[in-house]
């Protein structure tokens, strides 16, 4: 059985003292969080080790919005996995789609980083998605295809099942859109198909499939209660505690 998984990416924003105040509401919530609902959250990296000892104590886990592929050196501006995990990260998400559109990130750069993080003790969030001409051109599951393949690459069927797969509409990341529940089951169905013919089967059930793209309160019980949709990966709602909690809820089979 997998566990409903909801991952908040605060993306750029968010200063220290406004982290303090939303970490503070959102523990406030706390009813919310539940051993039955892995809760993530994903706070910039000036935030992290302060999110991290602020949730102490709760079965909140804390993640990073990104990170280098190599363990050290000459990268100005750069956050390897293992000064993240010294502050306590669990979690960091690879591969978003605005990584990919504003920073030039590959289904190849995604891999080497999902690499680094499975071998230094990270459980990464790999994002994959469409965009809106993709789409309309009837070509989503081809793209889907190559980023699965390429973000997957030479992982072993153990690393897999440990992994997260977040699909991220393109389309549907702060447009205010959505893909219907349908549309959404549709291509996590095709996502765990794929994993099946690249691994097995009993390694694609195994692994989580969040969807991310402008989920909000509203929409997120239709969403999560897809059979192939073990999640959301929320953006601008998870910066509002109230919302968060109730995606949360949401998610909370009891």
């Amino acid at each position: 059985m997998r566990t409903k998984t909801i991952a908040g990416n605060w993306k750029m924003n968010k200063d220290s003292d406004e982290s303090v105040q939303l970490i503070i509401a959102l523990k406030a919530k706390s009813p919310g969080f539940s051993k039955d609902v892995r809760v993530i959250v994903c706070p910039p990296f000036t935030s992290l080790a302060l999110a991290k000892q602020l949730f102490e104590g709760t079965d909140v886990a804390v993640g990073a919005q990104n990170m280098h592929h190599e363990d050290e050196g000459a990268f100005t501006g750069e956050i390897s996995a293992k000064m993240l995990t010294s502050v306590g990260c669990r979690y960091v998400i690879l591969g978003h789609s605005e990584r990919r559109q504003f920073f030039g990130e590959t289904n190849e750069s995604v891999n080497r980083k999902a690499k680094k993080a499975l071998q230094s003790g990270l459980i990464p969030i790999i994002c994959v998605g469409e965009t809106l001409e993709e789409r309309e051109k009837g070509i989503t599951e081809q793209v889907i295809s190559a980023q699965v393949k390429g973000v997957l690459n030479g992982l072993a069927a153990a690393e897999v099942e440990k992994s997260i797969v977040a699909y991220e509409p393109v389309w549907a990341i702060g447009t205010g859109k959505n893909a219907t529940p349908q549309q959404a089951e549709d291509v996590h169905r095709f996502i765990r198909k794929l994993i099946g013919q690249m691994y097995s089967w009993p390694v694609a059930e195994k692994v989580v499939i969040q969807y991310g793209g402008s989920v909000k309160p509203e929409n997120a019980a239709a969403l999560l209660r897809q059979p192939d949709i073990d999640g959301a990966l929320v953006g601008g709602a998870c910066l509002k505690s109230e919302a968060f909690n109730q995606i949360i809820q949401a998610a909370n089979p009891a």
